[in-house]
């Protein structure tokens, strides 16, 4: 089973990068800050490489 994604918003300090590189996964809240509204739209290595890895703040987490 895929683990899914979460972006922890009190960490979060709306870089967007985590919007920027993976679109289909992540999106801005209305509170501006990102959140994870797709796990599902790339793999879990993408999620990894492309948005846990380079975010500043280390705010987003897997889920078990």
């Amino acid at each position: 089973m895929a683990r899914t994604a979460w972006v922890d918003p009190d960490e979060c300090i709306s870089c967007g990068l985590c919007v920027e590189n993976l679109p289909e996964v992540f999106r801005f809240a209305d509170s501006g800050k990102a959140e994870c509204y797709n796990s599902a739209g790339a793999s879990e290595a993408d999620i990894q490489n492309e948005a846990m890895d380079p975010c500043p703040v280390s705010c987003i987490h897997w889920k078990d």
